[in-house]
């Protein structure tokens, strides 16, 4: 789909979104009773929403506390980062290099105040700290750094709501 062609979503698609967000896994004809459409009919438009980049991608969201029974719980940082200079091009680059990383799980460009926020995961402090060494330290345009480490996740969502308004 072009970013000229003109895309509509009706309320199938707006129910077949919110399904996809509470559960990806569930079978296309699952999908078609729960949206009361034929099973052809909700292939086609889960095809169409992808198509249309309404859809990045489907992954398993991992249970924390199960996860860190196995492998320990690891370190979950919110870092602030402010640029001592903040040209188009030194953000761009600080962004590359912070999205290479893989123990950043997001990272934000922001405004006002620092330039961007970082969720981090790594396994322990001495992993944070080759973290913000790669990152924060070893980069001479980075002013400022402001670490928060999480003692306690109070809630989680990966959902947009998707309800149309107008």
């Amino acid at each position: 789909m072009t970013k000229n062609e003109s895309f509509e979503l009706d309320a199938i698609d707006l129910q077949l979104l919110d399904a996809l967000q509470t559960d990806a896994a569930q079978s296309n004809q699952a999908l078609a009773e729960r949206v009361h459409v034929s099973p052809p009919t909700c292939l086609r438009r889960i095809k169409r929403l992808h198509s249309a980049g309404l859809i990045e991608r489907q992954v398993a969201i991992l249970q924390p506390d199960r996860v860190a029974a196995l492998l320990g719980h690891g370190l979950h940082t919110i870092v602030e980062i402010t640029l001592e200079r903040q040209g188009a091009e030194l953000l761009d680059a600080f962004e590359a290099r912070a999205v290479q990383e893989a123990a950043v799980q997001q990272c934000w460009r922001v405004s006002p105040g620092p330039d961007f926020v970082l969720v981090t995961q790594t396994p322990d402090m001495p992993a944070y700290l080759g973290l913000a060494q790669r990152l924060f330290t070893s980069h001479a345009n980075v002013r400022n750094v402001r670490a928060f480490f999480s003692t306690r996740r109070a809630k989680f969502d990966t959902r947009i709501v998707v309800t149309k308004t107008g």
